[in-house]
């Protein structure tokens, strides 16, 4: 996949946050930051990965004020991509809120468990986002 192809699916994912903002209530506080997340997974590992994700890892972030927003896969995906953006209040609560989550014990038993046999994930590109002054998501 070429980095035209990666851009321009961020800016669709990106796209879709913004839909999904449209039809949330507007009294939130507009300073929230959103998180853009690229997972690679291993050869193989896709279907666990997003076992985990479904079964385990949505309901921790959730203890941990991590607003799920959506979560995509490209229709053509030879590099095995899952894409997801979280909302945070701020970027300080974002890293609080990864520091508490990556040292959370049931956390680290599922992430244990389910690499058992290899891990899941080669590579997270990631991204910090701030809505614009004409975004409706201000």
């Amino acid at each position: 996949m070429t980095i035209s192809h990666l851009v321009s699916f961020a800016a669709g994912a990106v796209f879709m946050l913004g839909l999904a903002a449209i039809s949330q209530s507007r009294a939130e506080t507009p300073h929230h930051v959103y998180e853009l997340r690229m997972y690679h997974a291993a050869p193989g590992k896709m279907d666990a990965l997003k076992t985990r994700f479904r079964d385990h890892t949505i309901p921790i972030f959730n203890r941990f004020n991590m607003k799920s927003i959506g979560y995509w896969q490209p229709e053509e995906n030879p590099d095995s991509l899952l894409i997801y953006v979280l909302e945070h209040p701020s970027r300080q609560a974002a890293d609080q809120a990864w520091k508490n989550f990556n040292a959370d014990p049931e956390w680290q038993k599922v992430k244990a468990a389910s690499e058992a046999n290899g891990k899941l994930v080669e590579k997270v590109d990631r991204w910090f986002m701030d809505p614009t002054d004409f975004s409706p998501l201000k």
